[in-house]
């Protein structure tokens, strides 16, 4: 489970659609674009993201980090462990 505080960092990488780069507890790492956060069909909260114009849901509590690819005011990187 994740804080309220970590929440909050993948909520506006949405809200900003930034390119970020996940890296997740099983070492994957998906290049994509932040589009919202939504629950999947086993009611696991997900980040639905874009992947080269495909729209994927990555589970939450997956997450290890979330990296923002550009340069932004808010963050950098956040890590989920």
């Amino acid at each position: 489970m994740i804080t309220c505080d970590q929440h909050d960092y993948i909520e506006i990488a949405c809200t900003f659609r930034y390119p970020i780069k996940i890296t997740t507890k099983q070492g994957a790492i998906i290049e994509c674009i932040a589009l919202d956060t939504k629950l999947n069909k086993n009611r696991s909260e997900c980040m639905k993201v874009d992947i080269k114009g495909d729209e994927c849901l990555v589970v939450i509590n997956d997450i290890l980090t979330l990296e923002v690819s550009i340069e932004n005011p808010h963050f950098q990187t956040v890590s989920f462990n």
